[in-house]
């Protein structure tokens, strides 16, 4: 370990990562000639090249392969090493503010919350929910630490970070006849429940219509997805709606779910400031939701 440098490992692993010299710049809140320095002393220490461009995209060479195993276990020793010291000396994180959708926060999010409060039991996590264009207002006025939104999202001032897809499916009650296609053309003409207006995955959906020339009309337009499946179990119609919030047992049992055609999915993104300051608690609740998308 003599003369390795942290940072620069975590520079070459982000670079490898994201494909880009810029991308991993703007994910550390530096410059990209910083990056590039920080990866031309980490060649030099070790006398090979790690990085090489292949169709404009930054790609490991041989070694920077091989390299890049040791360079995640040094990393997760060093995490390791910092928790167990921590605890010596009360260095525990204080507080992180999330801010999601009602789907990723009952669909998401809760496997990473207990992750990490097994692991700082002191630490205050606060989630709160609303649209994707609220989340990233308050995300940008700093009145929460870290978003999760449905893209697209553009800003200068915030650090996108996508991390899971999430495909679009028809949902219908569990007994109710289904057509044998899910096209717009014939979910047009059916009793459509659908996300109420505003937020990006309205705009998602309805997208998908009027790719097929269809203005929609939903019959109902309700703000919560939870309340969307009630009034499809109980025969109000049929809804379109992301597969992430059919996936648990009892829901198996009360729908019917088919794949739209032609397809439809969304990405969901982790957003937050690129100047924020990334205290402990802010690195680790970003290290345990990036985990989603793997």
């Amino acid at each position: 370990m003599r003369g390795l440098n942290l940072d620069q490992l975590q520079t070459f692993l982000d670079v490898v990562e994201l494909g880009s010299f810029s991308a991993a710049a703007r994910k550390q809140g530096l410059t990209q000639p910083a990056i590039s320095l920080q990866l031309r002393e980490l060649e030099k220490r070790l006398g090979v090249r790690l990085i090489e461009r292949i169709s404009r995209k930054a790609q490991p060479t041989a070694a920077g392969v091989e390299l890049s195993l040791h360079a995640e276990r040094i990393g997760a020793a060093a995490d390791a090493a910092l928790d167990a010291m921590a605890g010596h000396t009360g260095n525990q994180p204080r507080r992180v503010r999330i801010g999601t959708g009602a789907t990723a926060s009952i669909h998401l999010l809760p496997p990473a919350l207990k992750a990490l409060r097994q692991r700082f039991p002191t630490m205050e996590i606060t989630v709160s929910t609303g649209n994707a264009a609220a989340i990233v207002e308050a995300v940008q006025e700093n009145r929460i630490d870290i978003g999760l939104v449905t893209l697209p999202v553009s800003s200068r001032s915030l650090d996108i970070r996508p991390l899971v897809e999430d495909e679009f499916v028809a949902v219908f009650a569990s007994g109710a006849p289904m057509p044998v296609e899910t096209t717009p053309e014939i979910l047009s003409a059916l009793q459509l429940v659908l996300f109420e207006t505003g937020g990006n995955a309205y705009r998602l959906v309805e997208g998908w219509f009027a790719a097929a020339g269809i203005r929609m009309k939903p019959a109902m337009s309700l703000g919560s997805v939870e309340a969307i499946k009630e009034l499809v179990a109980a025969g109000l119609g049929c809804a379109i709606l992301p597969r992430q919030a059919m996936d648990n047992e009892r829901d198996i049992r009360r729908f019917n779910v088919k794949q739209l055609s032609p397809p439809l999915s969304r990405v969901l993104a982790m957003v937050l400031r690129t100047d924020k300051l990334r205290d402990r608690g802010l690195r680790e609740t970003v290290k345990a939701l990036e985990r989603l998308a793997k």
